[in-house]
């Protein structure tokens, strides 16, 4: 995707150069609203391009930022309209077997995606903001968000994570503050009714957890599941997107990985980050000897064991969006960090 600076028919100005700065904070918004890494940057592209195209008729009345989320606000409004909510798997129904048969998979329209924190989180930001950025970034709470009307999504984000004045969210809005602050009132209540656990994200990881990390990628190397199993809560969910399948405890999670998840012995973990979380690239040995992407793993712990193992199976896309390699020419041994890049 073009940035608006350094479109080929627009030359730079102070000005673009102004809008482009807002590129993170937008996307982590739009992200927030849709549910999607992929549609918040292009609802981040529209409403820039938006704005630069009406800069002629910008009165300044409000400022450049407020500006630019009343823009992007609608443009999430029109992507959402009439849409039915983005989900995790565990939404849309009771757990499967280790047993079960793999459906044929729903469009990627259908579920919550992960997004790279470098994409909405600014590294060199104020320590407390980026801890709530990455907090609110979590894919609970994304999946908690969907259940909102879009118009309570956008006053719950503008004022609990971004921290806007309730005057201020009403004149973005165009309503009353007593419609923000009762709007924000039953979003809260639903989310509370949401249950949304609260698990811990990567910038508070401490030397437990990086421990905790270290001997889940050394048990999922070894494909040792009885020491994996160690780390892992015994309620965790398992999910897989783009199927609707989802596991829940040890014995599923134990039979899947030995019986149809098989494939995945002798796999190699990159580390990332994803949602505020710690996430790997997971390679598996492919036909010619090689490695080749087979999921982006994103984990979510919570008091010392891991909670939700999620699996992003879409990693012809998801994999350039990490910046991870396209696939490995390796002998089947030593640590992610040895395995040199085709």
């Amino acid at each position: 995707m073009t940035d608006l600076a350094t479109r080929k028919d627009a030359p730079t100005t102070s000005v673009e150069l102004q809008l482009e700065r807002f590129r993170p904070e937008l996307t982590g918004y739009c992200y927030r609203m849709l549910g999607s890494a992929f549609e918040a940057e292009d609802a981040v592209q529209d409403t820039l391009l938006q704005a630069w195209r009406a800069l002629d008729r910008f009165e300044g009345r409000s400022s450049l930022r407020t500006w630019l989320y009343r823009i992007a606000t609608n443009v999430c409004y029109d992507m959402l309209n009439g849409r039915r909510r983005r989900a995790r798997p565990m939404d849309l129904g009771p757990a499967s077997s280790a047993d079960s048969v793999l459906d044929s998979g729903s469009p990627e329209i259908t579920w919550i995606g992960p997004i790279p924190d470098d994409r909405v989180v600014a590294p060199d930001g104020d320590p407390a903001e980026v801890a709530v950025a990455r907090d609110s970034i979590r894919l609970a709470f994304i999946a908690a968000l969907q259940h909102l009307p879009p118009r309570q999504r956008a006053v719950l984000i503008l004022r609990e994570v971004l921290r806007w004045k309730a005057s201020e969210v009403a004149s973005l809005l165009d309503t009353t503050v007593a419609s923000v602050n009762s709007a924000l009132q039953r979003a809260r209540a639903t989310l509370a009714a949401s249950d949304v656990v609260a698990t811990d994200t990567a910038s508070a990881l401490d030397d437990t957890q990086r421990d905790l990390l270290a001997r889940y990628v050394a048990a999922f190397e070894g494909y040792d599941i009885d020491a994996l199993l160690t780390l892992v809560d015994e309620d965790a969910k398992q999910s897989m997107p783009p199927y609707a399948l989802w596991l829940q405890g040890h014995d599923d999670i134990r039979g899947w990985m030995l019986g149809t998840g098989i494939g995945c012995k002798g796999s190699r973990l990159i580390p990332t980050v994803a949602n505020g979380a710690p996430a790997f690239g997971q390679y598996k040995p492919s036909a010619d000897g090689g490695l080749e992407p087979w999921a982006l793993q994103v984990l979510e712990i919570k008091d010392g064991e891991i909670v939700g193992l999620n699996y992003f199976l879409d990693t012809a896309v998801l994999f350039p969006m990490f910046d991870l390699p396209p696939r490995f020419d390796v002998p089947q041994e030593g640590t992610a960090e040895d395995l040199p890049l085709s």
